[in-house]
Order: structure tokens, then sequence, then C-alpha cells
């Protein structure tokens, strides 16, 4: 079955807790990190991880869209993140293998994430090594993006790679989720949907979310 991420930058902060609470039947809480540099936004860090980790038991899917990730992932699995993402573009093919070997250390999963101009092959040396692929499908740094097509065919790709390597492994998208690019997703072999606007524009959260849910096509 799918398993659906809502993300809190679309969320109230006036009342974060509520918001969170308003989505406690999903799978993840996911938790974007912008620094200005790496990508040309800056949302929220470590302070606000460790707070969220105070009010949620929920699993804590923390994308780190910053320069130099490698020095902070500890940063992040110590504030309460369970799964710890981080961009193949933002480091050495060395500092990443590290990384990654730091995050499980603390016993948290590992994932990594491409933007949609990076190629699929860029994640296949690591699909051994990680737990979750995260497939951009807008360019990072905003919600509200449109969906991007083109990036089914990547979605597949990796979906083949995963499956004859690392079938543990997650398949994550992120961008422009709603139950039409759901369903597509979900055809091309998602096993993880990141939605923001989607379910918390919806006036019934806890019922866009049993929707995107039944997007799942078995593969």
């Amino acid at each position: 079955m799918l398993k659906i991420a809502p993300s809190i930058l679309a969320a109230d902060f006036t009342k974060l807790g509520e918001e969170i609470s308003s989505v406690a039947t999903a799978d993840y809480l996911h938790f974007d990190v912008m620094d200005g540099v790496f990508v040309p936004n800056i949302s929220i860090g470590l302070p606000v991880l460790e707070s969220v980790r105070k009010i949620t038991g929920m699993a804590l899917d923390v994308h780190l869209m910053i320069a130099s990730p490698a020095r902070y992932v500890s940063r992040f699995a110590e504030a309460g993140g369970d799964i710890i993402v981080f961009h193949v573009e933002a480091e050495t093919p060395e500092a990443t293998r590290t990384a990654i070997d730091e995050i499980h250390k603390l016993g948290k999963r590992a994932g990594l994430s491409a933007k949609p101009g990076t190629p699929a092959e860029s994640l296949l040396p690591f699909i051994g090594s990680v737990d979750l692929l995260l497939v951009m499908t807008v360019e990072p740094g905003f919600g509200g993006q449109a969906f991007m097509p083109e990036m089914l065919t990547k979605i597949s790709q990796l979906r083949h790679a995963i499956d004859s390597r690392n079938p543990a492994c997650e398949l994550e998208v992120d961008g422009g989720i709603n139950l039409e690019t759901a369903k597509l997703c979900a055809a091309a072999g998602a096993d993880v949907l990141v939605a923001g606007n989607d379910i918390f524009r919806s006036s019934d959260r806890a019922a866009r979310i049993r929707e995107l849910r039944s997007a799942y096509v078995a593969k």
C-alpha cells in the first residue's frame, strides 16, 4: 500500500501542533529543510524539528535541501529525524557514503534525493546502502509547483533498479502530488508520496490521505 507523507511546509505555523495532529493518520511527516544556498529559499531547521519531535510520535522524514549536508546529518538525526534524506548533488561520493554510515550508526534510516535535472544513474551507486530514494518531481525550494510528468521515467528506472538490487529500499516522490498525479506515480512504482498543499488545503485531511492511498496499484 502507498505511504503518505504530508509536508508541513504547507501547514499553518501559527498552530503547528494542531496541524500535525490533523494529519496523524499519515505514515510519515515530511520536514523540509532549505538553506537559501543549495536551493533559493530558507525554511526551517533544528529547533523546529526538536519541537515537532516532542509533540508527535509520527515518523519524521527529514529532507535536507542544503549545501554540505554531511556536516549536519547526525545533528538532524539526534534532533529527532527518523529518516534523513539529503541530495546526491550536494556531496562528493566519499562524503555521501560517510554520511549514510553516520545516519545508520545513529539507528536512523538514510535516504538520497535527486533534483529533476539529475539523472537516475547518479543514485545507482548508493542503492545498496540506502533505505529510501526520493525523486523530486518539481524543482526543490518552493511548495505549490506543478508536477513534472517527464519525471515518471526516472521513477520507473529507479523502481526497476531497487527491485533488482535492494527491494527493502522505499521509493518516494515529492512535488505536485494530488490524486491525479498520485495515480501516475503509483503506476510508475512509487512507494511513498509527499503531499503538501493537497492535504493541508483539504477540509477533511484524513479523508484526503485515504484518497491518496487509494492511488495504489499492484506492481
